[in-house]
């Protein structure tokens, strides 16, 4: 076998090999949810851009679309025109989107303003992260989101971008 075809055949096994791996360890990424762990992300007292703390359980009562994200994860700038789209789209329906950023206030406010962020956004350090853990998200991945139906309890989890299409087709049946 000249050289180039060996090239070749490596590159192959190699892309296989990969993708197997992906999607073998993908389950590995996420677990199931409690009921203890949502419960522990309601009353996490976290601090808004104002800088007054906050809880989500002052928001019981609607669906809430909770993702953790950071201004330095491209993949969560790939993900927020979808979640605008979601908060538009919903609000009227007791949907309430809410960005829980592992990252600092000052970064968020500019990154809020420079995407035009229409959702609430709180502040959260690796406490909340360890949270999304329990909630789920082993391997503390971003973006990472969790939805939770009108009594707070877990209805879905997701590690990685989401689509709109994807979050209407969780939330439809839920509203």
């Amino acid at each position: 076998m000249n050289r180039r075809l060996q090239a070749g055949v490596f590159l192959m096994v190699a892309a296989v090999a990969g993708l197997a791996g992906y999607y073998f360890n993908r389950a590995r990424l996420s677990s199931p949810a409690t009921e203890a762990a949502a419960e522990k992300l309601m009353q996490a007292s976290l601090t808004d851009l104002s800088g007054k703390r906050q809880t989500l359980s002052q928001r019981r009562g609607k669906i809430l679309v909770v993702n953790f994200w950071a201004t330095w994860c491209l993949p969560c700038r790939e993900e927020i025109p979808a979640l605008k789209k979601i908060q538009t789209k919903h609000a009227a329906n007791g949907v309430e989107v809410v960005g829980i950023a592992i990252d600092n206030v000052a970064k968020v406010l500019d990154y809020a303003a420079e995407m035009s962020i229409n959702y609430g956004l709180l502040i959260g350090g690796a406490e909340i992260l360890a949270t999304s853990r329990e909630l789920g998200n082993l391997a503390e991945v971003l973006p990472f989101t969790v939805i939770l139906d009108r009594a707070g309890k877990v209805a879905y989890t997701h590690v990685g971008v989401l689509t709109e299409g994807a979050l209407d087709s969780v939330l439809l049946p839920l509203l």
